[in-house]
């Protein structure tokens, strides 16, 4: 049996605790990183999301592609990309280019996110689609990570992106239950759980995100790792909300490391085969891990 934590004294939600501190981003593998983004015309969620991990990953010479433009037509108040009315249609070049920047940065597992496309009955998969099929034309023995948005539950728009599969499919929950109406009102946690149990079901390994420090419960956490459980997910990360902005939702709680580490204990018992657990844990941290 697990032995709960003790409570302990935590740092003020004002202040960043130094277990959360990093590096600015620097070096030439992150200026030829940044260079290869901006040539080919593409947006990266590290970038467009303020991911803290931004200068350890691109000084490696990874990135995460964020795909179907940079506007997205939700409103999370945990988000830092722009919302707003997206351009009416689908980039079709934007495969290319993606799979050329991969190919120019020698990368053999590439992860793909996107923006919400709303407006459109498909959501925008057959661009996930079609990054499939041209990155494994371009590069041999790739291997893709694709963060999908719900789709708003259109199951033939899941279907096109399962019918040219990633290696991993990964569609992230963010937060517990509880949270959803103030931190993602148009999302349904048991509509990403379907998501999450349709492409387990088809064969495709799967995985979710959460963030922590939204006011969440100890217990709401491991119901949600026990949901995880139930509707087959294989991989889950866990990280440390941080406020974008002063007009998203504010940090309501600093996580200490200790917490993480029972985190990751207590998912991995429970049957998750792999939880990625820290503070500066994000979706694609370490993904190549993921395979």
């Amino acid at each position: 049996m697990i032995k709960e934590l003790q409570v302990v004294d935590k740092p003020s939600a004002k202040r960043r605790p130094d277990w959360l501190r990093v590096k600015l981003p620097s070096g030439e593998r992150f200026k030829e990183v940044a260079d290869t983004i901006n040539e080919h015309n593409l947006h990266t969620v590290c970038s467009e999301a303020r991911c803290p991990n931004m200068g350890e990953c691109w000084g490696a010479g990874t990135a995460t592609f964020m795909i179907l433009g940079d506007v997205c037509t939700r409103s999370c108040s945990f988000c830092a990309v722009k919302t707003g009315r997206p351009p009416k249609d689908l980039d079709w070049d934007e495969p290319r280019r993606v799979a050329d920047a991969a190919a120019k940065m020698k990368l053999k597992h590439v992860v793909l996110t996107s923006v919400n496309r709303d407006e459109r009955k498909d959501g925008g998969a057959p661009i996930f689609a079609e990054c499939h099929k041209v990155l494994r034309e371009t590069i041999d023995g790739v291997t893709i990570e694709s963060l999908i948005p719900d789709f708003r539950g259109v199951w033939d728009a899941l279907q096109i992106v399962i019918d040219t599969p990633p290696d991993v499919l990964s569609h992230n929950l963010e937060t517990v239950p509880s949270k959803y109406r103030r931190v993602r009102p148009q999302a349904r946690y048991e509509r990403s759980l379907e998501l999450l149990q349709r492409t387990k079901n088809a064969g495709i390994r799967t995985k979710t995100g959460i963030m922590v420090g939204l006011g969440e419960e100890r217990e709401e956490v491991i119901e949600l790792m026990q949901d995880c459980v139930d509707h087959g997910v294989d991989v889950l990360t866990i990280g440390q909300y941080m406020q974008p902005t002063k007009m998203h939702h504010p940090v309501l709680d600093w996580v200490h490391p200790d917490q993480f580490a029972e985190y990751k204990e207590i998912g991995e018992k429970l049957g998750i085969e792999h939880v990625e657990s820290g503070p500066l844990v994000r979706s694609s941290y370490h993904a190549e891990r993921h395979v």
